[in-house]
């Protein structure tokens, strides 16, 4: 994302109330403890000895400031620790009849550990607290018994219930100290096995949790599992010392399983649920196998994990019959089978609330959209914000924030009438900063933008309606920064400020009754963009920012004097190490653009530091769970790839199976920004800021210290440098064949094809270009395709692309019909805006821009029965839905549903001659789906070695019989294009001709 420039001083939009470190801080309220602690069931001492690691803040001295639970709180700054073995403190408190305490702790001036605003909450006995996290132990264990036997224990673990991909084994050997949080890692043992060895010194038993590494725990609720010395087993929460080893070599059991009974299928409108009771079979039936026959749907074959499977998307008032085979770990399937049948209803159930669509991807053409320039739905919380009159909005009645959720909602059938059935949206978290409508200055992750809401028209809302329409929505999320104001809940910072003669103006009076949200209006100084609570003329105790409030050589545009700590600066001390970087990037291609800021108005965070990936997991776990089918990842070349694989990308993989399942979570979209503006295949060179880069796992073991890693990998990866990096296969056909893609090391996310993007000023060399990179991505197929966006144009452009009508149709015909996911920016169907400068901040008012208001263009009413399908509209829409462009994408999508290589193939051009000339197929068994096409774009071109048969143009509707592998096909001309896709009969028919002809695909 192109940052807004924004004037230094000019009025700071609001922000909330509540920083990190609490500052002057007496009665802390209660909060929850650390997640993933070991925590075993409160005992009934009367006492608790609180241990301290002092690495975590390296303060000069330490205070326990407490309340034991249903008392009072200490005065503040509570108690002295004294020492108590190396990098820990302790001390010991009284709890009388209480059985925990809330608390927090301070070095004694002013700065304080409270547990990122939460307290923690800590209980009797031994506790230690180590970098936010607790455990009930002692860290300083006392030395010098007699020696004894050594021991060690072998642990396996069951993930058959937990489904985790990664698994740690936290541990605490009887009167040892617990491993630092995670714990240490397990090693795969046979399939539904983990596996760990460790030694125990002279202890005869440890207790144990264990834990996915990205904050899931298993600690037997709270319990603990006493594990003791030699081989145990842990599964289903049920401890078996002494076992044999699950993993033993057995022979084969080839008996096979019986098969499952009381099979029944009911049906719910084009739904099939079908139900059944599980094998009798004493041996274990892992799985079942699920046949289905009847309508022109083929066979499927399903393996399942349970005894109830839905079958959706199928045909109207259809018999269907299914059967259904018990099959077991060894592969034994039971020669029996059960049977059901059912008929579908006459209409498909509405999606659930919440609930990802789930399907493949690259079937959904995106449509991405500035929300609050898109379409205004509720003028009530339309808002200006300090810019409005300096940036020329006010004089258009014309604010920032214009567009919302009820806007867009109201929109979906022009949307799904140009026949896009995916929504790419910016930001939704609150914002604050002086021109935050775009959604990148994120303040409070946790909330949504109260100026995008609307009564009936929440984000949640949106989701729903999208849904219910087979419209996916894919949020926009940054994991990179925050705004200059810091996170709330994580850091905020505090800034100097005075109320004179020169700065009046520019600080509100605190308000201590109003917390920001960036709608509301602040009473006191009656703007909604309050300022009052980030600034203060006194140095703040436990101030770090350095020369507060001293005078420097500098004013502002108006001829005031500015102080230092005046402004958020990374430089200045005022953000803590442990949340933020505090540098400025000096080389783009450098290690820096991973670790320092990009602008003043986006404060880096330190993304390799616990906190800071807690909080950002949290806070878009959040969004999964609204039921968001995936993620814009925003500036994700400015964070190491060995955080986004080893913390982020598995968190969101883990969140979304846990929630909705492994289907949805294989097809719930992460595409990344990964902002490459060079027309070469590796970004000058460096392959650590190169967009294909960051679709692939890692290739080596690093330090288990994330910060270390990422300078390990960094290295290592420029040291390989670009001739020795892996390479696919994925995108490409083996002859006119399709072959299973080879994920395995895919990392989880996929990326904006930025060398097309840069190259798009002519159809044929970003053609040309993306084919040169394809094998350096997992997979070309799922890059998402633009020509402009909400930053640039191509080749670096500061203007919204202005090729003319006739190149925007080739354009277009190219992303639909080669690989990868063709995606519309916001008006560009009619060219919106053409030859305008995208953005320029403050400094000229929106609507001279790129991202100026489009609602005008969307005035009056239309209805979408179908993608691609308007059957109604009247007003201003009626006249947008009539322009050469519009026929154009609308028909352009008919086509690319009605061919599957198109959305999903691979490619090739071998045997092809021709500029822009290409041949897709896709094949799945499952489904039986088998889909071959030829495709030319503007030009001529002669295709050889081509599978024999008949083969009918998608646009004219022309049949070709080819029986010696050759077919030659005259130019259609610019901007029109020709797709002979291969008639297979049945349900792999050639469709024909598909809509009706325009001014370009005719």
């Amino acid at each position: 994302m192109r940052r807004s420039p924004v004037r230094l001083l000019g009025r700071p939009a609001a922000a909330a109330v509540a920083a990190t470190v609490m500052l002057g801080l007496l009665t802390p309220a209660p909060g929850p403890s650390a997640p993933g602690a070991a925590v075993p069931a409160a005992s009934s001492e009367s006492t608790a000895t609180v241990f301290y690691y002092t690495k975590t803040k390296n303060w000069s001295a330490y205070r326990l400031h407490y309340a034991p639970d249903g008392g009072s709180w200490t005065t503040s700054p509570g108690v002295a620790m004294e020492a108590a073995c190396t990098d820990w403190v302790k001390q010991t408190v009284p709890l009388r009849n209480a059985s925990g305490m809330a608390a927090t702790f301070n070095n004694g001036s002013g700065v304080w550990d409270n547990n990122a605003g939460k307290n923690y909450a800590l209980g009797t006995g031994d506790v230690a607290v180590k970098d936010g996290v607790v455990a009930h132990s002692d860290p300083c264990p006392e030395t010098g018994t007699e020696p004894g036997e050594a021991h060690s224990a072998s642990v396996y673990y069951s993930t058959a219930t937990v489904g985790w991909t990664t698994t740690n084994l936290h541990y605490q050997p009887a009167g040892g100290a617990w491993t630092t949080v995670p714990g240490v890692g397990m090693e795969s043992a046979c399939t539904g096995w983990v596996r760990r060895t460790v030694d125990l010194g002279t202890a005869t038993s440890m207790q144990a949790t264990f834990n996915n590494g990205n904050g899931v725990w298993d600690n037997n609720n709270g319990g603990n599992y006493t594990v003791p010395a030699g081989l145990t087993t842990v599964k289903d929460k049920k401890v078996t010392a002494g076992a044999e080893d699950p993993c033993a070599a057995e022979t084969p059991d080839t008996r096979a399983p019986t098969a499952p009974t009381e099979v029944s299928a009911s049906a719910d409108g084009w739904s099939v649920v079908l139900t059944w009771a599980p094998s009798t079979d004493d041996r274990g039936v892992t799985k079942y196998q699920v046949t289905r026959t009847g309508g022109t749907k083929g066979t499927l074959v399903a393996d399942v994990g349970s005894t109830v499977f839905s079958d959706t998307g199928l045909e109207a008032r259809t018999d269907y019959s299914y059967t259904v085979r018990a099959a077991d770990a060894a592969g034994n399937v039971s020669a029996a089978s059960a049977a059901a049948t059912a008929t579908t209803g006459e209409k498909p159930t509405a999606p659930a609330t919440g609930k990802p669509l789930g399907t493949d991807p690259r079937k959904d053409p995106i449509y991405f959209v500035l929300t609050a320039r898109f379409n205004d739905g509720d003028t009530a919380n339309d808002r200006g914000g300090s810019q409005h009159v300096t940036s020329g909005n006010a004089a258009n009645d014309d604010p920032m924030f214009r567009g919302d959720f009820k806007g867009l909602v109201d929109k979906l059938d022009y949307i799904k009438g140009l026949g896009m059935s995916a929504v790419w949206i910016t930001p939704v978290v609150l914002n604050r900063s002086d021109y935050d409508y775009h959604g990148y200055h994120g303040y409070d992750f946790y909330e949504v933008d109260s100026r995008l809401e609307s009564a009936g028209a929440s984000y949640q809302d949106l989701i729903d309606a999208a849904h219910a329409k087979g419209m996916k929505i894919y949020q926009d999320v940054v994991y990179n920064h925050s705004s200059r104001w810091g996170a709330k809940g994580l850091f905020t910072p505090k800034t100097y400020g005075v109320r004179d003669t020169q700065w009046s103006w520019y600080y509100d009076e605190k308000n201590d009754g109003f917390e920001y949200d960036g709608l509301t209006v602040e009473t006191k100084s009656g703007k909604s963009y309050y300022n009052g609570d980030l600034w203060s003329t006194a140095e703040p105790s436990g101030n770090t920012c350095v020369n507060w409030g001293t005078p420097t050589q500098y004013t502002s545009p108006e001829g005031y004097r500015i102080y230092n700590c005046q402004w958020p600066n990374p430089t200045s001390g005022m953000f803590p190490k442990a949340y933020y970087h505090n540098c400025w990037i000096g080389n783009w291609e450098g290690e820096d653009s991973r670790s320092c800021w990009l602008h003043d108005d986006l404060a880096d965070f330190n993304t390799e530091s616990a906190p800071v990936q807690n909080y950002l997991i949290g806070a878009y776990d959040k969004y999964i769970d609204m039921g968001v089918d995936g993620f814009r990842v925003d500036t994700a070349v400015h964070i190491p790839r060995t955080t986004w694989n080893r913390r982020f990308l598995p968190a969101i993989q883990e969140r979304v199976t846990q929630r909705f399942g492994t289907e949805a979570a294989k097809n719930f979209f992460v595409f990344g920004e990964v902002a490459a503006f060079v027309n070469d295949k590796w970004n000058r060179g460096s392959v650590n800021h190169s967009a294909q880069f960051y679709t692939w796992k890692e290739r080596k073991e690093y330090s288990a210290d994330d910060g270390r890693a990422a300078l390990e990998m960094y290295d290592y990866e420029q040291q390989q440098g670009t001739g020795s990096q892996p390479t696919s296969t994925n995108a490409f056909l083996n002859g006119n064949s399709y072959h299973a893609p080879d994920h395995s090391e895919f990392s989880g996310m996929n990326v904006i094809d930025m060398r097309m993007h840069m190259n798009f000023g002519d159809a044929n060399n970003a053609y040309n270009n993306g084919r040169d990179s394809d094998d350096s991505y997992n997979d070309a197929t799922y890059n998402v395709v633009y020509v402009d966006s909400h930053d640039y144009g191509p080749n670096k452009s500061s203007e919204r692309y202005a090729g003319g009508t006739d190149a925007w149709a080739e354009n277009m015909s190219l992303m639909w019909t080669f690989r990868g996911i063709p995606t519309l920016y916001y008006g560009s169907e009619i060219e919106f805006q053409a030859g305008k400068k995208i953005d320029c901040g403050p400094t000229c008012p929106l609507a001279s821009t790129g991202r100026a208001y489009y609602g005008a263009h969307l005035a009056g009413d239309v209805k979408a029965s179908d993608f691609g399908t308007v059957d109604s509209a009247a007003g201003a829409v009626a006249d947008t839905l009539a322009k050469p462009l519009v026929k154009h994408v609308q028909r352009l999508n008919l086509i690319r549903r009605a061919v599957p290589a198109l959305q999903m193939g691979q490619y090739s051009t071998e045997g092809i001659t021709g500029s822009m000339a290409y041949k897709r197929r896709y094949t799945d068994a499952a489904s039986g789906t088998d889909s071959f096409a030829l495709v030319t774009v503007s030009g001529g071109a002669t295709y050889t070695g081509v599978p024999n048969g008949t083969y009918k143009d998608a646009v004219t509707g022309d049949t070709e019989v080819v029986t010696g592998g050759t077919l030659a096909v005259a130019a259609p001309g610019k901007g029109n294009l020709r797709v002979y896709v291969l008639d297979l009969g049945g349900r792999n028919a050639a469709p024909g001709k598909v809509g009706t002809a325009g001014a370009y695909l005719k």
